[in-house]
């Protein structure tokens, strides 16, 4: 994976978008992506109504839904069994996390060759910023085009994008693009595009948010810009001033290349809860395996490791460690991960989610006193070799015993 930029906050006022701002913010976002990317193997389901998660009779939610499926009201984050009485005749596919990650990968590798500054916002969508790349790809419109064509030639993977001077209108256009389209917004003309919008198209906005501004008689964006800030603040608090900015189109974020991460995160949520210790530790190996691998390719090394569980009822503990001495090696960091587990877990009760984070990070090759010279070079260069192979091969194609298990099926992180 190569290097992706970050975003941060700027604490100052936006600056006044003018019509002379180049639009060169790019938001590019696959179309139902975990979808499409089942669809590969399965041709024959492309234009059915096709649900990921899981079978319509198990208590877990939708995934993703094809556009078809989406007729019938269908979404993400729906219960299986809502979704199958909404469309008994529906095909419902279990979720495969390890292939989209893989894939995700793929996507990005091509974002990094139409612009340096590239940040992967979740699995399946990312921001570019095109300034600078005219004499490489053209002008940020044709830039856009081109690079969303050569998405999907080189994946099969179909993806919607919006060029703006925002990443707030960059979002919200791609989102009116879809499936499968560009939308551009001129710089100038952020709040005419957003005007007549419902509000909860605006980033942020949630169902909260949404009946407080009804109970206001407003339903539109551009009813929202209509408001004095100070009356929005005085409802809202700072969110107010958010939404004051948002209705204008503007937003307070800017690119850093060089930004570093402050944790770094992997989760599994179990299809159905479990008190499978086999099971358990093969998933919680994967998951330190990944982090780690994120780890390396960031050029970093953790002394802070923590572990989450989550039981049935949503029940939740962390419990963290921290260690003597910066590490980036999978051995030492899984052992902690297998101790935390084994002295926190209550085995009385079955396990919805295991989680790992890495934090309080480090620059340069220090490791763990307990590893011996000779060993610790042995590891190295293991670890080295092992991730070159899943670059070329993919990450689920080379892991540690300690994460395959005895049944054919793998764990899969989100």
């Amino acid at each position: 994976m190569p290097d992706l930029a970050r975003f941060r906050a700027k604490h100052d006022a936006p600056a006044e978008l003018t019509p002379q701002t180049a639009t060169s913010i790019l938001h590019v976002d696959m179309d139902a992506f975990f979808v499409s990317v089942e669809l590969l193997e399965r041709p024959e389901l492309r234009g059915k109504p096709v649900v990921v998660g899981g079978r319509p009779d198990q208590r877990g939610v939708v995934t993703a839904a094809s556009y078809e499926a989406r007729k019938f009201g269908i979404q993400s984050a729906m219960p299986l069994r809502t979704a199958g009485r909404l469309c008994p005749h529906a095909i419902f596919l279990d979720g495969h996390h390890s292939k989209y990650t893989q894939w995700s990968d793929r996507v990005s590798t091509i974002l990094t060759n139409f612009s340096p500054v590239v940040e992967m916002v979740s699995i399946d969508e990312a921001y570019l910023d095109l300034a600078g790349t005219e004499r490489l790809h053209g002008p940020p419109l044709a830039a856009a085009d081109k690079l969303l064509r050569n998405i999907t030639r080189t994946t099969g993977l179909p993806c919607s994008g919006g060029l703006a001077s925002t990443r707030l209108v960059a979002k919200v256009a791609s989102d009116q693009g879809k499936p499968r389209g560009l939308v551009w917004v001129p710089a100038g003309s952020e709040e005419r595009f957003l005007a007549e919008l419902p509000v909860r198209k605006i980033p942020g906005i949630g169902k909260v948010t949404e009946r407080a501004l009804r109970a206001m008689g407003i339903e539109t964006v551009e009813q929202i810009g209509a408001q004095a800030q100070e009356k929005l603040e005085k409802i809202f608090g700072q969110w107010g001033t958010a939404l004051y900015r948002k209705a204008r189109g503007g937003d307070s974020y800017e690119f850093v290349v060089d930004a570093e991460p402050k944790s770094i995160s992997q989760n599994h949520t179990f299809n159905e809860d479990t008190d499978d210790s086999a099971a358990l530790t093969a998933v919680l190996s994967h998951l330190s395996q990944k982090a780690c691998k994120r780890l390396r390719e960031a050029g970093l090394a953790t002394s802070t490791l923590t572990l989450t569980i989550r039981y049935a009822g949503f029940d939740t503990h962390t419990r963290s460690k921290s260690l003597g001495e910066s590490t980036a090696l999978d051995a030492g960091i899984n052992a902690v991960f297998q101790e935390l587990l084994q002295k926190h877990r209550d085995q009385r009760r079955k396990v919805r989610l295991l989680g790992v984070s890495l934090s309080n990070f480090s620059h340069g090759g220090e490791q763990l006193d307990l590893l011996q010279a000779e060993r610790r070079e042995k590891l190295q260069k293991l670890t080295q070799a092992t991730d070159r192979l899943r670059d070329k091969f993919g990450f689920t194609k080379v892991q540690f015993g300690g994460s395959l298990r005895r049944s054919d099926s793998k764990p899969e992180d989100r």
